[in-house]
């Protein structure tokens, strides 16, 4: 057992708490004084080619690897809540000294490293970290492998348009996407229309803004929010087989969804100039 009196902090290098595994190897780099640490509870750092988020917390210290386990966020750029370092992109949460998930997600976990401190020199032993673990996750619906399945072409149309649906208006986009919609059943198509007014889903939380990789594919509210139907609900009948999509807008309804790149192909056969199709 080590005890550090200065900072309070008690690690067992045997058996460290949350399974933590010390097999009593050795690494101990300098990370800096404790001084250098004194600014900011949580910082991201880089030593002997690892990244670590170090946190600081009444006298204590910790360290986990920098790397979120959802998306390969950057933990140390994150913040505190509790004990916890909350994951500045999609607010995932690690023990900060342990690398365990919060309360409830508790098989996620990131690698974790003792921490000691000696004549004012903060050391972290990098050959004791504990081993990065992800929860079992089924694979979202709309993450499945892109195919071309047998059977007629479907087609989505997506309506924009909000509306109040006790005092509904007339639309001239919706008309327009019904028009297509009936165009692409005359060329053999399968049709259905999904009106986004009708779903519950909770508006873009701006992930993009904080990096590029954070805006993921499927969206990482519809990841973490069951309730949350930005998946379109209404894909899963069309989605079983499974074909990329490509749209084009008029006004602010989608006119014509055409997935696996067949809309062209579709449009051959019956006789219509491929190339004269506005759809990408």
């Amino acid at each position: 057992m080590y005890f550090n009196e200065t900072i309070g902090l008690r690690i067992d290098l045997n058996n460290w708490e949350h399974g933590i595994s010390m097999a009593g190897d050795e690494n101990w780099v300098d990370i800096g004084s404790t001084e250098d640490f004194f600014g900011p509870p949580l910082e991201r750092i880089k030593i002997a080619n690892r990244e670590l988020a170090i946190s600081l917390k009444e006298g204590k210290f910790g360290a986990v690897s920098n790397t979120c386990n959802h998306a390969g966020e950057p933990l140390g750029e994150g913040r505190l809540d509790g004990d916890y370092i909350v994951c500045p992109w999609h607010n995932w949460k690690f023990h900060r000294c342990s690398g365990v998930g919060e309360p409830g997600f508790e098989q996620d976990r990131v690698p974790a490293y003792p921490v000691k401190v000696e004549n004012g020199r903060v050391l972290v032993n990098l050959a004791a970290g504990s081993k990065r673990a992800k929860s079992p996750h089924e694979p979202h619906p709309l993450s499945r492998k892109v195919e071309r399945a047998p059977g007629p072409l479907r087609v989505a149309g997506i309506a924009t348009t909000a509306m109040d649906a006790a005092n509904p208006r007339f639309s001239g986009s919706d008309h327009l996407l019904d028009h297509a919609l009936k165009a692409a059943r005359e060329l053999g198509a399968e049709t259905r229309t999904i009106k986004l007014n009708d779903l519950n889903f909770r508006a873009c939380e701006g992930y993009y803004s904080k990096a590029a990789r954070a805006c993921t594919w499927p969206c990482s509210i519809t990841q973490m929010d069951a309730k949350d139907e930005m998946d379109l609900r209404g894909f899963g009948a069309l989605g079983r087989r499974g074909h990329r999509i490509i749209s084009d807008t008029v006004g602010s309804g989608i006119i014509a969804l055409f997935q696996d790149g067949r809309a062209a192909e579709l449009r051959a056969e019956r006789g219509h100039d491929p190339q004269s199709s506005s759809h990408s």
